[in-house]
């Protein structure tokens, strides 16, 4: 059986393999059967077949498509080329997309890493803007701390300097005392800063001084060291083979003298200073108004409890008994002795001060 022939004049050529759908009617001729097939030349007169689609082919050197086509196969219909390669002067986006197609180069890692330089360029300058005043209270407070550091760090240093060096020892509260043989006693604390003054050597100083009962250190800036101390009160003496001993409330022996201190009564304690009467006649003596402390020539007791005093000139005696009320028995023994002089009288009995007894 002869096949249909399109206009090519190719044999075998179905009319999918050329592109294109057949008519109806040569469809039908085709779809004849072999046995029935008619042994006369078909007239296909007037039948127009689809053109035959030749595959277009590609510069892979200049990277020229198929709108090149139409110079290449001359005679190609551009229907067959399609619109874009036919007449549209813009390239292909497969075209556009492919490195080197359109000339230029491609991106290398150079120009990846200058632009996430410039990203993190930008990055930085954002973040330095949103925290400007983040940024501007801690260098304030980092200010602050470090100018308050400075100023404690100059002031310490200054302070142990020689700049605060002790140059005047001022001795204050010595009645009793020689207060120009204290300053020369603490003498060795001159040219010393004011915080590095020694206590435990003005202690060791002072010691030698027994009538120093306490004392307070007072440094006054720039240049000055004021000692403050407290006399100890003497209350009697007490009469020994070396001599008289003058003793305070607490029994501290203070000076010896081959006489007895004027003013100062003697004292005749049964046990000594270490004894519970010698406590009690210190008490007892403390309380007395200035008036009658200087009258008062002589203190006896035996026991905390028969405290007896003798007043100078007229002898006479005062019954004390022990240290209990002393206040109001010193208050009791002042009236009495403004109603009743001591020169008129040999004894005032004050033990009871609401009861008193003159005699």
């Amino acid at each position: 059986m002869r096949t249909p022939s399109g206009g090519d004049g190719r044999r075998g050529v179905s009319p999918e393999q050329r592109g294109a759908a057949p008519t109806d009617r040569w469809a039908e001729s085709a779809s004849v059967p072999v046995e029935n097939a008619p042994t006369e030349p078909i007239d296909l007169t007037g039948i127009t077949a689809p053109a035959p689609v030749w595959p277009l082919p590609t510069d892979a050197g200049t990277g020229s498509s198929a709108r090149d086509a139409a110079s290449v196969l001359p005679g190609v219909p551009t229907w067959a080329l399609g619109a874009d390669e036919a007449g549209a002067t813009e390239p292909l986006a497969e075209d556009a997309a492919a490195p080197g197609s359109d000339g230029s180069s491609p991106v290398g890692m150079r120009e990846v890493w200058r632009a996430a330089r410039a990203r993190r360029r930008a990055l930085k300058s954002e973040v330095r803007r949103f925290t400007v005043r983040a940024r501007r209270r801690r260098v304030i407070w980092l200010g602050s701390i470090a100018a308050v550091v400075l100023v404690a760090l100059g002031s310490v240093g200054a302070a142990y300097s020689p700049l605060f060096a002790v140059e005047t020892i001022t001795v204050a509260g010595a009645e009793q005392l020689d207060t120009a043989a204290v300053s020369d006693a603490l003498s060795s604390q001159l040219g010393t800063p004011l915080p590095l003054v020694d206590e435990s050597a003005i202690k060791a100083a002072l010691v030698a001084f027994p009538l120093v009962e306490s004392y307070t250190v007072e440094a006054r800036p720039p240049h000055d060291l004021i000692v403050r101390v407290v006399e100890r009160t003497p209350i009697g003496v007490i009469a020994s083979p070396a001599g008289f001993t003058l003793v305070d409330a607490a029994g501290v022996a203070l000076s010896t003298t081959q006489t007895p201190a004027p003013g100062r009564p003697v004292l005749e304690i049964t046990g000594g200073t270490a004894s519970e009467a010698f406590e009690a006649v210190g008490h007892v003596l403390r309380s007395l108004p200035d008036t009658i402390m200087s009258q008062v020539t002589a203190a006896s007791a035996t026991t905390p409890n028969d405290v007896t005093l003798t007043l100078g000139g007229t002898g006479t005696e005062i019954v004390w008994g022990n240290a209990d009320e002393s206040s109001n028995k010193s208050v009791a023994l002042a009236a009495a002795m403004q109603s009743r002089p001591p020169d008129t009288v040999s004894r005032y009995d004050v033990s009871s001060p609401s009861a008193v007894v003159i005699q």
